[in-house]
This record gives structure tokens, C-alpha cells and sequence, in this order.
């Protein structure tokens, strides 16, 4: 073996971070896999949770603060994200507070959402407020359900081993099955 690494270890010590940054831009998987490792005792949930609620709140106040600079510059000069910035100013004018707690949930505009936000002149303290409350939902709701996936797993995984042996023994029932039914079809030829 080249090298010997302690997988336990090296989640747990970089586990953390790496929800982090990952959470920073978008995150979903991330915070999947850190729950189920949290399932599987290798992080800790609440820790998961609240490092993801850390990495989105502020990836997501990043992108804001970027919009309020240079956003409209940027949409302007930038034909790509004219299509996806006034799909975000559509919601934006007719659902302007739910978009913010929503955004992180809109697959693919995560990043561009927040963005447009800054860039349409939305108020920076209603933005902050609204936007802790998504990101704790986010990080709730996904992390749980990273939890709940490894406990799923951790089940279907024990019933698995409870009629493996079964399932071997009917697996080479039907693979002699096959074998017999081959030879006799040969044998009529």
C-alpha cells in the first residue's frame, strides 16, 4: 500500500472545512454527504448544520455585497447572465422577501440569485435577516436529510446482511436453474 491514510481521521479533521467552503458556493451535496457522515459518527449533526448555516450565510452576503458593487456593470456586459438575472428580477418583483429565504433552494441560480438581489438595490439589513432565516432552513432541512439517508442506508444495509444468505443461496438456485435448462436445450438439438 502506498499510503496508509486514516479515512476517520482525515473527515474528521477536514470534515468541517470542507463543508464549509463547499457550502460557500452552492452546497447541497456537501451538506448531504455531511450528514450521512454525521449518521455514521464521523461528524457531529449539529456541527454539520451549523458550519453549512456559516458557509451559505456568508457565500450568499459575498454575492450580495458583489451585486450592490458591480452588479448591474456586470449583468450588462455579460450576455450568459442576462437570461438567468431577469428570471431573479421577475421573482424578485413579485415575490420580493420569499425569493430571499427561498434562493438557496433554486438549483442552478444559487450564486446568481443573491447576485441580482444586490444588484436590484434590495436593502442590505432586510437582506441579512432574511437571508439567516434561508440559510438555517437550508442547512436544517439538509442536513437532516443527509442524516436521515445514512440511517436509511445503515437500515437496508442490515436487512441486506440479515437474508444475504438467502438471496446467495437463490441467486446460484436460479444460476444452476439456468445451467440445466441450457444443457437439457442443448441436448434437444
Amino acid at each position: 500500500m502506498l499510503f496508509d491514510l486514516d479515512v476517520e481521521q482525515i473527515i474528521s479533521q477536514y470534515g468541517y472545512w470542507a463543508i464549509l467552503i463547499g457550502t460557500f458556493f452552492e452546497g447541497e451535496i456537501i451538506l448531504l454527504i455531511g450528514g450521512f457522515l454525521a449518521h455514521q459518527d464521523y461528524l457531529e449533526l449539529h456541527w454539520v448544520i451549523l458550519t453549512a448555516f456559516v458557509g451559505s450565510l456568508a457565500g450568499d452576503q459575498l454575492f450580495f455585497y458583489l451585486g450592490r458593487r458591480k452588479g448591474r456593470q456586470f449583468i450588462d456586459n455579460n450576455p450568459k447572465w442576462q437570461a438567468h438575472a431577469d428570471k431573479v428580477f421577475a421573482e424578485l418583483q413579485r415575490h420580493r422577501n420569499w425569493l430571499v429565504i427561498s434562493s438557496r433552494f433554486l438549483y442552478g441560480l444559487r450564486t446568481v440569485t443573491p447576485f441580482v438581489i444586490g444588484a436590484s438595490g434590495y436593502p442590505p439589513g432586510r437582506f441579512l435577516a432574511l437571508n439567516m432565516i434561508g440559510a438555517a432552513i437550508w442547512a436544517i432541512s439538509f442536513g437532516w436529510l443527509g442524516y436521515l439517508i445514512g440511517q436509511t442506508l445503515a437500515a437496508l444495509i442490515n436487512e441486506v446482511k440479515q437474508i444475504e444468505l438467502y438471496v446467495l443461496a437463490g441467486l446460484i438456485g436460479l444460476a444452476v436453474g439456468l445451467l440445466v435448462v441450457r444443457l437439457i436445450r442443448k441436448r434437444r438439438r
